[in-house]
């Protein structure tokens, strides 16, 4: 049995992340899957949280999966990690430096084989209304909803090339990192959810812009259009908080795909768990 666990959206939150590494103990699930909006807002490192811990990925993140790794021994589990839009990208170079110490895998734009099946990962959400541009991205033209913020006009942690702020898009960005591979046993670890699915459902009832009406499903239209065709087994998903309250649901499917959402607004820690022999019999459990 290989028993996973998947959490997303945490922001930084050291109630729920203790709560994580007490089932992580526990259980001892083969691999941990962090989904991105992991840490204190990217644009405002003023609450306390931040305050306490200065460097939220070493102080904090670091020392307690050190303590676990030294607990659990053989059965720490293999963790794989991306950021989200809500995550400064100038902490990037702290999250390969803990991978550089064995503690997790750093996903975004890599693959990592893993017991038989390929993990990937992918950071990049559509543009929304907020500031922080670090890991917003065209989906699949330079169309920007109403409401929203283009990549070019918002505000970055670290420097990028004008010309791929300007014509980068997720749809080709997913072309790249598939690539040919097969992707019959492929695990995807998003921060975006698919368009228009269980996952995608935000709380934009009524709202319109210049007298346009916002579209309640704000996932991207790459990553949908990337799961119907390429068909992967798996794949993981966040950013959008209350989709599973407004929907019922925390999981989906496309074609053969099964999909999943551990994004969650409530105080609780959203804990998805699943086998990846037999994703389908997933649940998720509020602590």
């Amino acid at each position: 049995m290989n028993r996973c666990f998947f959490v997303s959206d945490l922001h930084g939150d050291t109630d729920k992340y203790l709560k994580l590494f007490k089932a992580v103990r526990q259980h001892c699930p083969k691999a941990l899957f962090l989904g991105g909006d992991l840490l204190p807002h990217g644009l405002g490192l003023l609450n306390s949280v931040a305050r306490h811990y200065g460097d939220f990925i070493n102080a904090f993140l670091a020392e307690e999966l050190l303590k676990i790794r030294r607990e659990l021994d053989r059965d720490y589990p293999e963790i794989f990690v991306i950021l989200g839009n809500d995550d400064a990208r100038i902490e990037e170079a702290a999250v390969l430096e803990v991978a550089g110490r064995g503690l997790w895998h750093y996903l975004h734009m890599r693959t990592v084989a893993f017991k038989g099946y390929q993990v990937y990962g992918y950071a990049h959400t559509p543009p929304s209304p907020l500031t922080l541009k670090d890991w917003e991205r065209y989906d699949v033209s330079r169309f920007v909803d109403p409401g929203c913020i283009s990549p070019l006009e918002g505000k970055l942690t670290v420097p990028v090339a004008r010309r791929e702020l300007q014509y980068g898009t997720i749809a080709q960005d997913l072309e790249i990192l598939a690539g040919k591979n097969n992707m019959s046993e492929a695990v995807f670890l998003f921060h975006a959810p698919p368009y228009k699915t269980n996952l995608d459902r935000a709380g934009l009832d009524g709202r319109k812009i210049d007298l346009v009406p916002l579209d309640v499903h704000v996932g991207s239209i790459a990553v949908q259009r990337f799961i119907e065709k390429r068909q992967p087994l798996l794949t993981l998903h966040g950013h959008i908080h209350e989709s599973a309250r407004l929907t019922g649901s925390w999981h989906d499917k496309i074609g053969r795909t099964v999909c999943f959402t551990a994004a969650h607004d409530g105080p609780e820690l959203a804990l998805v768990q699943f086998d990846l022999d037999n994703p389908e019999e997933a649940v998720r459990e509020l602590l």
